[in-house]
């Protein structure tokens, strides 16, 4: 089985490279202040083997910018975000595909704060400005199954494939694994194959809870028939997050326990229940990318 490999996370490579960095704004602010940064960090996980590179729109949420700013730029926010990856694709000569960020649209682990009536005034600038660039879109960190089902109905009807990655309940052992809204990852997955996604993921969690996720995302393909979409995982470097985690009060800390070869291990043991898709989230770096390209496949 050949292995899709991801980029890791935009954000700690920009301060990295010194790169304006600050909270709540969080990645966002390099695109206003120095989007330069935001291509060379694209363009160095490509050259570690990231075989495909997310838009960072991530933070092109009222959440992370406010609303009156998301109102006055986030459409342009966003087509900057999709432009930067592509110039980046094309400074490197090679055939890499962009997924466009569809973040959480009220905030990193927060099923409580979702506004149901808010969805498309708030994606749909995003979903426009990213257009032009992406190869497919990848709704990621989603905590709750109306994320995912009320961003695609707002998509382009044009067939380029919907990728859905979802965020894990990672502070307290469950007795089956469950999306941080408390809904079973086996009733996700169904409605995933409901509204005809290409991949399901798991990111932004830590990865001791996505083996688990992965097993019974697997069985439940299997048991629905459904075996053409793919699975893959992503995730962060951080510590459990609990319940009331507020994703742009600080910075988390990144664990010091997780360095690129342990990380391979877990990769590996995603890869042995079937994911065909690896990549990093938060704190996972261009040195981890590397080391998944070189013994993935």
């Amino acid at each position: 089985m050949t292995i899709t490999i991801l980029d890791g996370g935009m954000s700690r490579e920009l301060m990295r490279l010194n790169a304006p960095f600050k909270q709540p704004e969080w990645s966002a602010l390099s695109l206003y202040e120095k989007p330069s940064a935001v291509q060379q960090v694209h363009e160095e996980f490509i050259a570690s083997g990231a075989q495909v590179i997310t838009t960072n729109s991530y933070a092109v949420v009222p959440f992370h910018i406010g609303e009156q700013r998301f109102h006055a730029d986030g459409k342009m926010l966003a087509d900057l975000a999709g432009c930067l990856a592509k110039s980046a694709v094309k400074n490197s000569g090679k055939s890499i595909k962009i997924a466009g960020s569809l973040p959480p649209m009220f905030g990193s682990y927060r099923a409580d704060l979702i506004e149901k009536d808010r969805f498309a005034e708030i994606a749909q600038p995003i979903i426009d400005g990213l257009s032009p660039y992406v190869d497919f879109w990848l709704c990621e960190t989603q905590s709750a199954i109306i994320e995912p089902v009320s961003i695609q109905k707002l998509l382009p009807k044009d067939h380029r494939p919907l990728w859905v990655s979802f965020t894990l309940t990672d502070e307290h052992p469950t007795p089956e694994p469950q999306l941080r809204s408390g809904e079973s990852v086996k009733s996700a997955v169904e409605k995933m194959i409901e509204i005809g996604v290409s991949a399901i993921l798991f990111n932004c969690c830590q990865p001791e809870v996505i083996e688990q996720a992965l097993i019974v995302t697997k069985q439940t393909l299997q048991a629905q028939n459904a075996n053409h979409i793919q699975t893959g995982a992503y995730a962060n470097a951080f510590a459990p997050q609990p319940e009331d985690a507020t994703a742009n009060d600080g910075l988390d800390e990144v664990r010091k326990d997780l360095d690129p070869n342990a990380y391979l291990a877990w990769a590996r043991k995603w890869v042995a229940q079937g994911a065909s898709i690896v990549g990093g989230c938060c704190g996972i770096g261009k040195d981890y990318i590397e080391v998944l390209a070189k013994n993935l496949n």
